[in-house]
């Protein structure tokens, strides 16, 4: 590593660790303010958060390496997320935010659906609870095993340091700091996101002397990078869109939400939040695309080990951080990588955290826990998830990373209609809550796991439609809900309205 690199890398994990000691001493008084920042998120905060936690390293890599490989029609995707992401702001954010609230102060989305349900059996909690237990696990070690991956790639380090350096440096602030330094490392994270994809594009471009000439040289190259509907079907468009399907269902995404400051809050966070994914997702794939001309001008051998391997294609950032900057600059951009792993870490290691100890710790082992021992507990049950993390990316198994590939779909199938239904149907029952959820969690299951002829459907697909049916269907055939949870029902509609008024 250049010792230029290791400046801009060294100065990164510094202010990552200031916000964590900062979070510790601002917010960590109890359960609440450590899984969930006491609620006092400001927008702005709140949306960078959001954003960067739902990101992490597909954004810088495997966005960009798609658009180099398939030209415009890899921004099918793009598209799809982004659409999720702001019908996630408009119908969910502030109907979740009043719920939550409403609903005896609910911190976690299993207790929300307890609360919301009347649930006395505790399944819909339990069964949640392991769902999150088990996926988010898995994710945070594939978010770890990226972080080894990157300083592999980028430096030319052993793959167990970069796997040590992340792990204890996301581990350390999520630790000490809770919610509060999570989100603000996050939204420091998502700056430095947002500068490096806009920054290497406008670079690019410079360097190839505008943007007629780059598109010039890519439509040399090939005159199907230009065309939209290259190599893609009616199935796989539609697939590829419906990826914004799994937002609705996303806790990590979901908790940024239920901790703003205020519901009034949530429209100028829509704001922020879209206009920085915007800024994101469109610098993402201009980086992509244009590192097609930058690489055909200037470097046609390593084109053409591109052009031979996805993997590499997906190192695009990486070549480019390097090409175009100096090793000071470079590190600062190279660290935007860190800085999507490390935000995708933290929250799901949270999350995960609050998953053991609001959902099974309190209900199931210490229902009269004090303020101090369920902060105890929190903080252990992040230092347990992260060695179990840890301990997995150590040796990473294709078959762990398969699985967790497919872990959007499965808390979009499981989650998201069962979100919507229970924030706009008050009619739906704590039996159709919890079939719902099954249903949906089981099809994205055996979709990818049996084989069958239509593997090119994104398995959410089916996964969303079924269990959105399945909630609908049993709670039709099941008593009509109670006359309280029809009452907290409509206080809720009532306040999320008049404060989209104000």
């Amino acid at each position: 590593m250049n010792i230029y690199e290791v400046i801009s890398i060294g100065l990164y994990v510094l202010i990552m660790i200031m916000i964590g000691i900062y979070g510790y001493r601002k917010s960590t008084s109890n359960s609440e303010e450590f899984l969930i920042g006491g609620r006092k998120m400001g927008p702005f905060v709140t949306a960078l958060s959001a954003g960067a936690s739902d990101m992490s390293g597909w954004l810088l890599m495997g966005l960009p390496g798609a658009m180099y490989m398939m030209g415009m029609s890899g921004s099918w995707l793009a598209i799809g997320l982004t659409t999720g992401a702001f019908l996630n702001y408009v119908i969910v954010a502030p109907r979740l935010r009043v719920y939550t609230e409403v609903a005896k102060n609910a911190i976690t989305l299993p207790v929300f659906f307890e609360n919301r349900f009347r649930d006395k059996s505790q399944l819909l909690k339990l069964v949640s609870s392991v769902f999150i237990l088990i996926f988010f696990t898995l994710y945070t070690s594939a978010g770890m095993v990226s972080g080894g991956r990157l300083f592999e790639s980028a430096f030319n380090m052993d793959y167990s340091i970069g796997l040590w350096a992340t792990s204890l440096v996301v581990v350390f602030y999520t630790f000490i700091g809770g919610f509060m330094a999570v989100s603000l490392t996050d939204a420091v994270q998502g700056s430095i996101m947002v500068i490096a994809l806009l920054l290497i594009p406008s670079v690019v471009v410079f360097q190839l002397g505008g943007v007629e000439e780059t598109l010039d040289i890519i439509q040399r190259k090939n005159t199907n990078y230009m065309d939209m509907l290259r190599g893609t079907t009616a199935v796989s468009i539609v697939s590829l869109l419906a990826w914004g399907l799994g937002y609705f269902g996303q806790p990590h995404i979901l908790v940024r939400f239920m901790a703003i400051d205020s519901v009034k809050d949530i429209k100028k966070a829509r704001r922020v939040g879209m206009t920085w994914m915007a800024g994101t997702v469109l610098g993402s794939l201009l980086l992509g695309f244009f590192g097609i001309a930058y690489l055909q001008q200037f470097d046609a051998e390593t084109m053409q080990r591109f052009d031979a391997s996805q993997e590499l294609s997906e190192t695009i950032f990486i070549y480019l951080s390097k090409a175009l900057f100096h090793p000071l600059i470079g590190g600062f951009l190279l660290s935007a990588i860190l800085a999507a792993v490390m935000s995708t870490i933290s929250s799901q290691l949270l999350v995960t955290s609050s998953s053991m100890t609001e959902d099974i710790y309190r209900t199931f082992f210490n229902k009269h826990a004090n303020a101090r021992n369920m902060l105890i507990m929190s903080r252990l049950s992040v230092l347990v998830v992260a060695i179990v993390a840890f301990l997995l990316a150590l040796n990473p198994q294709e078959s762990i990373l398969g699985l967790v590939g497919n872990a959007w779909a499965g808390f979009g199938a499981a989650f998201g209609p069962l979100v919507i239904l229970s924030l706009l149907w008050k009619r739906m029952t704590v039996a159709g809550a919890l079939a719902g959820m099954l249903v949906g969690g089981a099809t994205v299951l055996l979709w990818i796991y049996i084989p069958h002829d239509y593997k090119e459907v994104y398995e959410i697909i089916p996964g969303f439609l079924l269990s959105f049916l399945t909630i609908v269907v049993v709670s039709l055939m099941g008593k009509p809900v109670s006359a309280e949870i029809e009452k907290e029902f409509e206080e809720v509609r009532t306040r999320t309205s008049s404060s989209d008024t104000q």
